[in-house]
């Protein structure tokens, strides 16, 4: 019985050593196999990786570009809109001067005319005071007027008769 056991071999490699023909034959048919259903079924969904990356790629491109347009038209619209707001802020800025100037000049003549003022009645009140004291000298002083005497002006009438 030993020499029934050494007949088999008990490692399965020497077995398939001994067919290695069809042993590469199944392998090679598997793989052309594989290959074959991959490109079948490629063929009928119509979609192959390398064209769905491209086709994603190309698709990132146009985007980014998209929005970079879109940011390069919005910031001329903030450009614009801040050369706006710039131009009204140098408007205010005149008008504010303007008024400036204006008000300025309304104190000036309101100074010169408050001025004016206190003159005419500092004046007025000195015609006030001379006028006061001339009446008061009037009336202190008894009025002396000239009466002729009545001879003189009946002899008078007389002689013109």
């Amino acid at each position: 019985m030993i020499d029934l056991a050494r007949d088999t071999p008990s490692n399965p490699l020497l077995r398939l050593g001994a067919q290695p023909i069809a042993l590469t034959a199944a392998a090679l048919l598997l793989l052309i196999l594989g290959v074959t259903s991959i490109a079948v079924w490629r063929a009928y969904t119509g979609a192959a990786p390398e064209t769905d990356r491209m086709v994603a790629s190309r698709q990132l491109q146009a985007r980014t570009a998209q929005a970079s347009e879109q940011l390069v038209e919005k910031t001329k619209g903030l450009e614009a809109t801040q050369q706006e707001s710039i131009d009204q802020l140098q408007i205010v800025q005149d008008q504010l001067q303007t008024m400036k100037r204006l008000m300025a000049a309304q104190q000036a003549d309101t100074k010169r005319l408050s001025e004016q003022v206190a003159t005419l009645n500092e004046s007025i009140e000195n015609l006030r005071q001379s006028f006061a004291s001339s009446r008061a000298t009037e009336t202190e002083t008894p009025s002396v007027t000239r009466r002729k005497p009545a001879r003189h002006a009946s002899a008078r009438r007389r002689s013109r008769g």
